[in-house]
């Protein structure tokens, strides 16, 4: 596949759909030259047209079934209604076998999905940790230089590795369904002390009464939280929506547009920006070292001391480290 990078840019830059997804095709590839060619795009989009695009990036994740992909069809769709741009990222599950994905998030939003002011991706999380693709903040940025307002990356669904997001998302978004104490308890203390706002989905109908308990119990668990220095009064907080019936969206982006003002009113926007580009410096380079691992010699060399290890040869640290000497030295023999 011939890929023309500056080509690329251009479209980019003019908002043309065909050539956003082809670029975050490039950036989800593992070649080492589309690797490559994907570093040089992302690099020539800042700032390419002289102007520092920023969009405001929502993480939303949320326990299994409990709407997130309605949700994201009635608020993008609510979105785009006032002339904003929305980019939905909808990371899917990977098979740890297979690792092939359904990629079904885009039947699942099919209204959205024809609205001319959104775009949406669906993409595997192959096995990523966080069901976060590991491109995921590339495919952020490719977003932004297309000129989308508002880039909601819809994650996998609830646990303590979630949290990858929040290092991608200037605002963290949690859904939860109406239910009692039980689901309180299950929801890992981790993913609460990230969110930002928890939105309990399903408030219509017979849950509505149980969603205005549950908004209760998660507003008074949110009080004894430490208060987090990025947060004004009366934040992080607990609200009702209805993806069904499209209400409380309205109010809940009112209160995203209000964080949203404050935290770069008092610095804390471009600060938290800063800090996450120093964090996938860093996983960037721990995943550079890892990729080392999987070289045959690497590989050879592994199936080799581990048969040391497994007959008692020799102990695991020492192993180890004699695996860690050879790729720092680049010999793989003896």
């Amino acid at each position: 596949m011939s890929i023309d990078i500056a080509q690329l840019e251009r479209g980019i830059v003019k908002g043309d759909r065909r050539a956003l997804s082809r670029a975050i095709t490039l950036v989800e590839s593992t070649r080492p030259d589309h690797r490559a060619m994907a570093a040089e795009l992302v690099e020539a989009l800042k700032g390419a047209d002289g102007v520092d695009r920023q969009a405001l990036r929502i993480g939303l994740s949320g326990t299994p079934g409990v709407g997130k992909s309605t949700f994201i069809e009635g608020f993008g769709g609510m979105l785009t209604g006032q002339g904003l741009r929305v980019a939905v990222l909808a990371v899917d599950p990977s098979s740890a076998r297979s690792g092939g994905s359904i990629l079904g998030d885009k039947t699942r939003m099919d209204r959205l999905s024809r609205d001319p002011n959104a775009f949406i991706r669906p993409s595997p999380s192959q096995t990523h940790l966080g069901g976060v693709g590991r491109r995921s903040r590339e495919a952020v940025a490719l977003c932004e230089a297309a000129g989308f307002d508002v880039v909601l990356i819809e994650t996998v669904g609830v646990g303590q590795s979630e949290t990858v997001v929040a290092e991608m998302s200037d605002l963290f978004v949690l859904l939860l369904a109406p239910a009692g104490g039980d689901e309180l308890q299950g929801v890992k203390r981790g993913i609460m002390e990230i969110a930002d706002i928890i939105l309990i989905n399903k408030a219509d109908g017979d849950l509505k009464s149980a969603a205005s308990r549950t908004c209760a119990d998660y507003s008074g668990a949110l009080r004894l939280l430490r208060k987090r220095p990025q947060d004004p009064e009366g934040f992080p907080k607990a609200m009702m929506v209805s993806a069904l019936e499209d209400t409380g969206m309205q109010p809940a982006w009112g209160e995203m547009q209000a964080l949203t003002k404050w935290r770069r009113e008092n610095g804390h926007w471009d600060a938290r920006r800063a800090a996450q580009a120093r964090y996938w410096f860093g996983e960037e380079v721990r995943q550079g070292l890892l990729s080392q691992l999987a070289t045959p010699e690497a590989r050879a060399a592994m199936e080799e001391l581990g048969a040391a290890v497994a007959e008692g040869r020799t102990t695991p640290a020492i192993a180890a480290r004699e695996l860690l000497e050879r790729i720092g030295a680049g010999v793989w023999n003896g």
